[in-house]
C-alpha cells in the first residue's frame, strides 16, 4: 500500500548502528513515506567537537521539530546517555514514542530506562510494516516475538 506521505521522524540510535537507520529510512520510503530526518546520522555527521550544553540545545529543537520520535534499540543503546536525553526530551514535547529493535536483538537486549517509562509503542524489526501505522497514530504494542500484546506500561499524561 503506497501511502506517499510526509513526515517528521527523529531517529534516536547508538552511533555504531547507523547503517540500521539508513535502512530504516529506506524501508520507510518503501512503504510510502518521505522521511524527514532530524536526528544526527552519517548523512549529517560533522567532525566538531561541540559543547554539551550546545549538544543539548540542539537535540532539544530537533526533537521538538519532529512528530514521532523512534528508538533504534540496539545490543547498547540502553547504556548511551544522549539517547535517554532524547527520549526525555521527546516525553517533554510530547511526542510519540515508539521503541524498534534491531533485527535479531529483541530478545536479548535491555531497553533504555526512559523509553521503559515513556514509550507508546514497541515493535521487532520484522514488524516494521507496522511502523506506517504508528506513524499515523495508531500504537501497536507487541511482544519481542512480535505477537500483539497490551501495552507494558500505563502512561498517563497531564498538560498544564
Amino acid at each position: 500500500m503506497r501511502r506517499s506521505k510526509v513526515k517528521n521522524i527523529f531517529i534516536s540510535h547508538y552511533h555504531k548502528d547507523d547503517a540500521n537507520v539508513q535502512q530504516l529510512k529506506k524501508r520507510l520510503r518503501n512503504i510510502g513515506y518521505d522521511v524527514r530526518n532530524s536526528s544526527v546520522d552519517s548523512t549529517k555527521y560533522q567532525n566538531i567537537k561541540p559543547s554539551t550544553k550546545f549538544i543539548q540545545r540542539h537535540l532539544s529543537r530537533c526533537v521538538r521539530w519532529s512528530g514521532t520520535f523512534i528508538c533504534l534499540i540496539g545490543e547498547k543503546t540502553h547504556s548511551r546517555p544522549w539517547v535517554n536525553y532524547e527520549i526525555n526530551q521527546a516525553h517533554k514535547f510530547g511526542k510519540k514514542i515508539v521503541g524498534i529493535y534491531k533485527h535479531g536483538c529483541s530478545d536479548n537486549v535491555e531497553l533504555p530506562k526512559a523509553l521503559k517509562k515513556y514509550s507508546n509503542s514497541i515493535i521487532g524489526w520484522n514488524s516494521l510494516d507496522k511502523l506506517g501505522n504508528v506513524l499515523d497514530g495508531k500504537p501497536i504494542y507487541e511482544s519481542p516475538s512480535s505477537t500483539p500484546e497490551s501495552p507494558i506500561y500505563s502512561i498517563t499524561r497531564v498538560h498544564c
